[in-house]
C-alpha cells in the first residue's frame, strides 16, 4: 500500500483534529443551551410563551438582554419561541467579553482613572440608551462599591459581573446534571450513563432498510406515511404507522411455547421482581443459568400471581416483561445475545430453541410502559400495628396479608424457607446493607427456621420485633414497604414480582439469582440489537445516516435510532397522531439526543386497552 506524505498526513491530522474541537465546542453549546432551557422550563419541547421568560432564560446561559435586545426577538406579533428558536438567539447573542466590558466603561471614564462615581453612573444609565431606573443602578453600585468609597471600580466590576455570569450557568448545568428526570424525560436518554448511546458495530447495510414512505410489515400491519404539525418543512424525517386489532394484541401461542412433548422435559423455576426507583429508573434480579449439554431449551416469563385479599386486585399483571438471553464467552463483560422471549401467550413471553453447553445470563425486562410513578390519592393510611387482647403489640390483619405476599415475593426458589441469599436481597432492597453469618445465626436462635432456613412464621416475628423496637413506631416499617413498591394503602403499585421458567430436553439447567440492579449498558445493547436484527428499518428521509428501526412483538411496539454519522444528533418524535397507547417516555413528544456512531431506544409503546384496536403513529424528525 501506498505510503502517504508526511505533509499531507499532518493536513489530514490537523482537519481531524478541527473537527473534534468543533463538535467539542457544539457539544458544551447545546449542553449550555439545554442547561440554561430547564432550568425555567420543563421540557425543551415547551414553548418560551412571554418577554419575562425569554429575559430570564437568556440570563440562565449568561446573557445580559437588553430590552432592545428582547424587542428584537420578540416583536408585537410573537407568540411564542421553541427551543431551536433559543439556540439561534444564543448563538448571535454572544457573551460581552471583559475587553468589551472595559471598553465600554473607558469611554465613561474620559480620565483614565478606573473608577467612575456614582452620581455620574446614575446620570448615565438612567437617561441614555436602554434607561435603567434609579433602583436597578443603585443595585449595580451596591454590589460594585467595594470600598464604600462612591466609586465604582470598573475593573473590580467587570471581574464580578463575568464571574457571577459563569455561576450562573454552572448552576443551570449542575441541575441538569444531578436530576436524571431532566435529562432521562426531556432528552430522550434512557438513564443517566447512557447518554452516549450504544456503539454501532461496523457492518454492512442491513437488506431491510426502506428508503420508501410506505410499505407493508408481516401479519397484515400497515405503515403509512403521516406529518404532524410540528414537522418542519424540509428537515429529515420518517413517519410509521402500526394499526393492531384487538385480537393481535396477545396472540395465543401457547402450543409453540408449551407443547405436550415437553411433559417429560427437565425443568427449574425462579422468581423475581421488578422494582421502581424514585428517578423511574427499573431495576431487578439478574440470573446465571448453566447448561451441562446442549439441548432444546425452553424459557418463559411472566407476571408472578400472587393470592390478593379480597378487594385487592394483581395491578401489576398487566405489565409486560421479557428476557434477554446472553451467552458468556470467556468474562462476564464478554456476553453476546442469543435471543430474547418475543413469542405471547396472554401475560406469558416464552422463547424456545436449542442451546450449547455453557454459561448464559438472563436479564429480564420491562418497557416501563406499564410500570411507572403514578400519583393516586390514597384515602387514608394502613395501619400496621396495633394492640392484641392482652395489649401486646400486635401486626394487623392487613399488613401480615402484605408480608406474606412479600414472603412469596422473595422466596426466589419457592419452597416456603428463605435462605440467607434471598434473605439478603430483601435486605439490599430495603436497607442497603446485608445479613452476615453471624446476623443469621443470631436470626437462628430468636426466629423459627428449618434447615437454616427463615419460615414465614419467622419472618412475621421478625418483623413484629421490629416493630416492638419502635414501641409500635411504624416509620421503619414503611421505610421497608415503599422500599419494595407498596403505597400507604398497602397496594403494591410500584413492583412487578415476576416468574421464571426453563424446561430442558436432555439435561437439568441450574439458574441462580445473582444481583438485584438496574440492567446497564448490557440490557440496553440487547434491547438495541433485537430491535435492529427483528425489525423493519427506514432511512431518515434526507439523511442517508440516521436509520428508524421498529419492531412489533405481540402487544408492544419498539422503535430503535440509529446514528451511523459523526456528530450528534437529537430526533424529535411526535406520537399525536397514536391512539389508545401509552410509551415508555410518558410523553406524546419529546426529543432523543443520540450520541455519534451509535444507537438509542427511541421508545415502547403498548395498547392502553387491550381489548380495543390501537394504532401507533410516530414521526421522527431530525432537529436543527
Amino acid at each position: 500500500m501506498a505510503s502517504i506524505p508526511g505533509n499531507q498526513k499532518a493536513t489530514h491530522s490537523e482537519n481531524s483534529q478541527g473537527k473534534k474541537s468543533q463538535h467539542a465546542e457544539e457539544a458544551i453549546f447545546y449542553m449550555n443551551c439545554r442547561a440554561a432551557y430547564l432550568s425555567v422550563l420543563k421540557s425543551s419541547l415547551e414553548n418560551i410563551k412571554s418577554r419575562e421568560q425569554l429575559s430570564l432564560v437568556l440570563q440562565q446561559a449568561g446573557r445580559n438582554p437588553s430590552r432592545r435586545t428582547i424587542n428584537k426577538y420578540w416583536t408585537s406579533r410573537t407568540t411564542s419561541l421553541n427551543f431551536d428558536d433559543f439556540c439561534a438567539i444564543l448563538k448571535k447573542e454572544k457573551p460581552a467579553t471583559k475587553n468589551e466590558l472595559l471598553e465600554a466603561f473607558g469611554k465613561i471614564d474620559t480620565d483614565k482613572a478606573g473608577y467612575i462615581f456614582h452620581d455620574e453612573l446614575y446620570k448615565i444609565l438612567t437617561t441614555r440608551g436602554d434607561k435603567m431606573t434609579w433602583e436597578e443602578v443603585t443595585s449595580i453600585t451596591k454590589q460594585a462599591d467595594f470600598n464604600c468609597s462612591g466609586k465604582l471600580d470598573y475593573n473590580k466590576f467587570c471581574e464580578l459581573y463575568l464571574s457571577t455570569r459563569e455561576q450562573c450557568c454552572k448552576a443551570a448545568r449542575d441541575r441538569l446534571e444531578v436530576d436524571p428526570r431532566l435529562r432521562q424525560q426531556q432528552f430522550g436518554n434512557q438513564t443517566e450513563n447512557s447518554s452516549e448511546g450504544i456503539p454501532v458495530p461496523v457492518s454492512k447495510a442491513s437488506p431491510r432498510i426502506s428508503r420508501k414512505s410506505d410499505h407493508k410489515l408481516a401479519n397484515g400491519d400497515s405503515r403509512a406515511p403521516s406529518r404532524p404539525s410540528s414537522a418542519q418543512s424540509g428537515k429529515a424525517s420518517s413517519s410509521t404507522t402500526v394499526t393492531v386489532g384487538a385480537s393481535s394484541s396477545s396472540r395465543n401461542t401457547k402450543l409453540i411455547i408449551e407443547p405436550d412433548t415437553m411433559k417429560e422435559w427437565q425443568c427449574v423455576q425462579s422468581k423475581g421482581c421488578f422494582y421502581l426507583e424514585e428517578d423511574g429508573e427499573i431495576i431487578s434480579h439478574k440470573y446465571r443459568l448453566h447448561l451441562p449439554q446442549r439441548s432444546a431449551v425452553c424459557i418463559t416469563i411472566k407476571p408472578l400471581n400472587i393470592a390478593q385479599a379480597e378487594g385487592k386486585s394483581c395491578r401489576w399483571l398487566s405489565v409486560d416483561t421479557a428476557l434477554f438471553i446472553l451467552k458468556e464467552n470467556e468474562t462476564q463483560e464478554n456476553l453476546q445475545l442469543v435471543s430474547f422471549t418475543e413469542l405471547q401467550h396472554k401475560e406469558m413471553f416464552g422463547w424456545r430453541g436449542e442451546l450449547g453447553s455453557g454459561v448464559y445470563w438472563l436479564l429480564p425486562f420491562t418497557t416501563g410502559c406499564r410500570l411507572r410513578k403514578v400519583k393516586t390519592q390514597i384515602p387514608g393510611e394502613a395501619k400496621l400495628v396495633g394492640r392484641d387482647e392482652d395489649g401486646e403489640l400486635a401486626l394487623t390483619k392487613e399488613f401480615r396479608a402484605a408480608l406474606l405476599d412479600i414472603f412469596e415475593t422473595i422466596d426466589l426458589d419457592g419452597n416456603g424457607l428463605l435462605s440467607l441469599e434471598e434473605y439478603n436481597f430483601f435486605e439490599l432492597r430495603t436497607s442497603g446493607e446485608k445479613c452476615d453469618q453471624e446476623a443469621w445465626a443470631v436470626c437462628k436462635e430468636n426466629f423459627e427456621m428449618k434447615k437454616n432456613e427463615l419460615t414465614r412464621q419467622g419472618f412475621m416475628d421478625l418483623n413484629l420485633m421490629e416493630a416492638n423496637d419502635r414501641d409500635g413506631d411504624p416509620r421503619d416499617l414503611w421505610v421497608t414497604l415503599l422500599s419494595l413498591g407498596y403505597n400507604k394503602a398497602l397496594e403494591m403499585t410500584e413492583a412487578c414480582p415476576f416468574v421464571i421458567d426453563i424446561c430442558a430436553e436432555r439435561c437439568k439447567a441450574r439458574m441462580k439469582a445473582v444481583s438485584l440492579e438496574a440492567g446497564g449498558s448490557q440490557l440496553s445493547r440487547a434491547v438495541c440489537r433485537s430491535v435492529v436484527n427483528k425489525g423493519e428499518a427506514k432511512v431518515l428521509d434526507g439523511s442517508e445516516n440516521i436509520i428508524i428501526h421498529t419492531y412489533k412483538s405481540g402487544s408492544r411496539i419498539s422503535s430503535v435510532i440509529e446514528n451511523k454519522s459523526e456528530n450528534k444528533v437529537i430526533i424529535h418524535v411526535n406520537n399525536e397522531k397514536s391512539k389508545n397507547c401509552l410509551n415508555s417516555r410518558g410523553l406524546t413528544v419529546f426529543a432523543v439526543e443520540v450520541a455519534p456512531k451509535s444507537m438509542m431506544v427511541s421508545q415502547h409503546v403498548m395498547p392502553l386497552k387491550e381489548q380495543e384496536e390501537w394504532i401507533y403513529s410516530c414521526v421522527h424528525s431530525l432537529v436543527g
